[in-house]
């Protein structure tokens, strides 16, 4: 019965905590602005990663960093990656090439996220804004922690649901015990 209770109070501390988390949008000076990868069609981004990647332009446009990163693989039958389908539309936008930067290396935050780190240092930066719907804020700065990468979150102004807020309470559960990457791994690197 303590062990229940236990459990169930630790998931309500880490909804609070992801639901408390969901406003951030830190906008201070940094090396680069990194955008997480979402559904694309055939290089056309999904309603949900146009917000994203429209709000890293704002970001860009108001000085926050010179570089965008884009990020995200493909799914399988793909012609493009999420990564590409972002870096094209923000070309299109107007952000000249040199201010793009595309990692088509991870299916999910945390390989993402890895691989971005790894790029930064070999361009010798270190800091970066994430930018994704506000529901992932939490998750994102405990990941950046984990693969070493000091970041800070400006979310895009996307509805929050209960059933995005659940899953990222179960995942940042999961990944305070059991570490982000062992989580990503044990779900074959879906999210």
């Amino acid at each position: 019965m303590m062990v229940g209770a236990l459990g169930m109070a630790y998931v309500g501390f880490n909804f609070l905590a992801v639901l408390i988390a969901s406003g951030a949008d830190h906008r201070d000076p940094v090396d680069a602005i990194v955008v997480l990868g979402a559904a694309q069609y055939d290089g056309q981004p999904s309603p949900i990663f146009q917000q994203r990647l429209d709000h890293a332009y704002s970001l860009w446009d108001e000085g926050t960093a010179t570089l965008i990163v884009t990020t995200g693989s493909n799914q399988p039958g793909d012609r493009v990656t999420e990564g590409f389908a972002g870096f094209e539309y923000l070309r299109f936008e107007g952000v000249p090439e040199e201010a793009l930067l595309i990692i088509t290396d991870g299916a999910s935050t945390w390989e993402q996220l890895a691989a971005t780190t790894r790029q930064l240092r070999q361009l010798g930066l270190d800091s970066a804004v994430l930018v994704s719907d506000p529901y992932h804020a939490l998750r994102l700065t405990q990941i950046a922690d984990e693969v070493g990468l000091d970041a800070s979150v400006s979310s895009t102004d996307s509805a929050i649901s209960i059933r995005n807020l659940s899953r990222e309470t179960a995942a940042v559960s999961l990944g305070r015990v059991l570490g982000y990457r062992r989580v990503d791994n044990w779900l074959g690197g879906v999210g």
